[in-house]
């Protein structure tokens, strides 16, 4: 709400109900210590705006498994490591240091506080819908939707826009096992994904109106079905945490952490290019591709080399982040 001096329409004024939730959450931030953060939990519904897209045909099948619970999902931890990406060129980094460094604008702009806002994003129940040009669409419930998904372990690289790395083992299943099951159209030509939108539990949301909320990314069904593409359910052998984008995230190794979107809650299959986030925030700069070149500058660094985040360890950038071999042969002979 924009301040127009001592006096404004009442109709102006934000609603008692709202004001009072940012009041608390704002006095839980001053008020609680780290254990309190953590342990806390808000119960805010989840909902979409009001210009989000319809969805393109109603959910044919609901899959819900009410017994599924918070206390039976660490049984599905830690899943099978896959041998193929078991090792990387570099040391996997600590987990206390990928879980307190994080890009989730839905909370903060701040890298280090995101670990400390999560925890009021309610992620029980989740579902994530299905749509768009499918056979089969469907609502899933996240828990069901974990159970009947190979989920493995795979130790990938990360590489940020921004210049920093990790390495992190994510527990996932690839998204090419869920697109199978929907059965897209073949006039299917991309995945537009979207994840929550709820500035109550999302203060960053809140502070930001005027941003191209909810988080959109997009991929090429050649993309999506690659053997490299995951959907997360769990890091470092664990259920994924908040900061992480639990319940479910995008993993795309090969292109900047920015295609990662996080905390998913619709999946839809569409014929043309799907608007993105950051692309249509800052047109130019992130585009829709965005995959790992150190020949390709951010107009305001360069991407030839990379620093490892928790060792500061310098290291030359690699192309499509170390994964040509996989990836190289979607973009006839080009970088995306």
């Amino acid at each position: 709400m924009r301040r127009r001096g001592w006096q404004f329409p009442e109709r102006e004024a934000t609603p008692e109900a709202v004001f009072m939730n940012r009041r608390k959450f704002m006095q839980t931030l001053g008020g609680l210590g780290t254990a309190g953060l953590l342990g806390a939990c808000g119960h805010e519904k989840i909902y979409t705006p009001d210009d989000a897209p319809p969805a393109a045909a109603t959910p044919a099948v609901v899959i819900k498994e009410p017994q599924a619970t918070a206390d039976t999902a660490p049984s599905l931890y830690p899943a099978r490591l896959n041998p193929v990406f078991s090792r990387l060129d570099r040391s996997r980094t600590k987990e206390e240091v990928a879980a307190r460094l994080n890009n989730f604008y839905e909370f903060s702009e701040a890298k280090d506080e995101v670990w400390q806002l999560a925890w009021m994003l309610d992620t029980k129940p989740w579902t994530v819908e299905v749509a768009g040009l499918v056979h089969k669409p469907q609502l899933l419930d996240i828990d069901a939707l974990i159970r009947r998904m190979p989920l493995e372990e795979r130790l990938y690289r990360l590489r940020c826009v921004e210049a920093w790395a990790m390495a992190v083992p994510w527990t996932g299943f690839p998204l090419k096992a869920l697109i199978e099951a929907v059965e897209p159209l073949s006039s299917a030509k991309y995945v537009k994904l979207l994840s929550f939108f709820n500035p109550e539990q999302a203060p960053g949301q809140w502070d930001n109106p005027g941003w191209s909320w909810p988080y959109g990314e997009g991929l090429t069904m050649a993309e999506a079905t690659n053997e490299l593409t995951i959907l997360a359910t769990g890091v470092y052998g664990h259920p994924l945490p908040k900061q992480h984008g639990a319940p479910l995230r995008l993993v795309v190794p090969w292109k900047y952490g920015y295609k990662s979107i996080k905390s998913i809650v619709r999946i839809e299959f569409v014929e043309e290019e799907p608007p993105t986030f950051w692309d249509t925030l800052q047109p130019g700069v992130y585009d829709f591709w965005a995959n790992v070149d150190p020949a390709v500058p951010h107009p305001a660094w360069s991407q030839a080399t990379e620093e490892m985040i928790g060792t500061g360890e310098k290291r030359p950038t690699l192309l499509y982040n170390g994964y040509g071999e996989y990836v190289a042969q979607l973009y006839d002979g080009g970088r995306g």
